[in-house]
């Protein structure tokens, strides 16, 4: 795991150890030390919003597995189909 880093996929913010998200039961806690999903409620959290908010984030949405860089090439190849998939349903939805 050491040659993984966590870092936004559209401004390359990177998360603090101390950085914290919010999820919609109330819960804060740091969403890349579970992989998306909430210690409460257990809501896995396909998106994750860059930090902005006494952070240097952009605020943006992304999909919580485009945050890794340094996985396997598969991996990496499907994240990037994935990415491709929401950049469209963004520009739709736009």
């Amino acid at each position: 795991m050491a040659h993984i880093k966590i870092e936004c996929p559209k401004c390359k913010w990177e998360p603090k150890p101390n950085s914290l998200w919010s999820c919609s039961c109330g819960t804060s806690w740091h969403t890349f030390d579970t992989s998306g999903r909430c210690p409460s409620c257990k809501k896995q959290w396909d998106m994750t919003q860059c930090l902005s908010h006494f952070e240097s984030g952009c605020g943006k949405w992304s999909p919580h597995l485009a945050w890794y860089k340094g996985l396997d090439p598969i991996i990496e190849e499907v994240i990037d189909e994935v990415n491709k998939e929401v950049e469209v349903e963004e520009g739709v939805l736009s």
